[in-house]
């Protein structure tokens, strides 16, 4: 169960959990052109290839970006964001993307939030704290009536005291029923067995320097040594960062 994340999801494919089961290997050139083209202000060095499983909440000098037919995904902490519709517009459609959804959430502050875009549209976002409402814009959909009619209630520690105000659910919960909805899997809940996981999508890494300030080469993070042991090699992949750990 992953305590944070801050993802972008970019789709086309009309099932896209279908996509991501089907094909185990992203596209290193596409997620390389994407990760420059977000950060034209940056330097941008490939480093590893991980998987959702540990990449999914990385700092502000990481992206790990997972490019798949007609389903890309972003981890980025530019989508950890209060006001979900305060998303720059490059980060809504950069690739013309028939829907673009954010999932967020932070289970260490209680605090998530899913948005919805259309071609570029905006449909619906949320984002709360356990007790504040920080945006609620569109109209709520019918897999959320379910929340908000407290059949997912808060699962409070042993010796915690609730707020009287608290929501009827768990906002990092919420957030991740909007990515179950939307691409099929959970962050956070328990998987069925043979249920899709976020340690079976896997996506590469990119370090972010300033420009210039870059180092001439990177070596490989080893398995096991990074993100609680998420880091998944593949051969190819990782014969193509080798390639690359040159300043792009």
């Amino acid at each position: 169960m992953l305590s944070k994340a801050s993802s972008l999801w970019y789709v086309d494919a009309q099932d896209p959990l279908a996509i991501l089961r089907a094909n185990h290997d992203p596209d290193p050139e596409a997620a390389l052109a994407l990760a420059k083209q977000l950060h034209e202000d940056r330097d941008v060095l490939p480093v590893m290839v991980g998987t959702l499983g540990g990449c999914a909440g990385p700092d502000a000098d990481e992206v790990y970006i997972g490019c798949y037919p007609g389903v890309t995904v972003v981890c980025s902490s530019q989508a950890a964001r209060a006001h979900p519709t305060a998303l720059p517009e490059l980060l809504v459609r950069p690739l013309a993307s028939e829907h673009t959804y954010l999932i967020s959430f932070d289970a260490h502050h209680g605090w998530g939030s899913f948005a919805h875009w259309e071609r570029g549209e905006f449909r619906r976002s949320f984002s709360s704290t356990r007790v504040n409402i920080l945006e609620d814009e569109g109209l709520p959909l019918v897999w959320e009536r379910t929340y908000w009619a407290g059949d997912h209630p808060v699962r409070w520690q042993a010796g915690e005291l609730p707020d009287p105000q608290t929501l009827p659910f768990d906002p990092p919960d919420f957030a991740d029923a909007a990515n179950n909805e939307w691409l099929g899997f959970h962050y956070r809940a328990p998987a069925a067995g043979g249920a899709l996981i976020p340690g079976d999508i896997a996506v590469c890494g990119f370090t972010l320097y300033p420009k210039g300030q870059a180092p001439a080469t990177a070596d490989l993070m080893p398995p096991d040594e990074r993100h609680n042991g998420h880091t998944r090699p593949r051969r190819g992949l990782l014969n193509w960062l080798r390639g690359k750990d040159r300043v792009c």
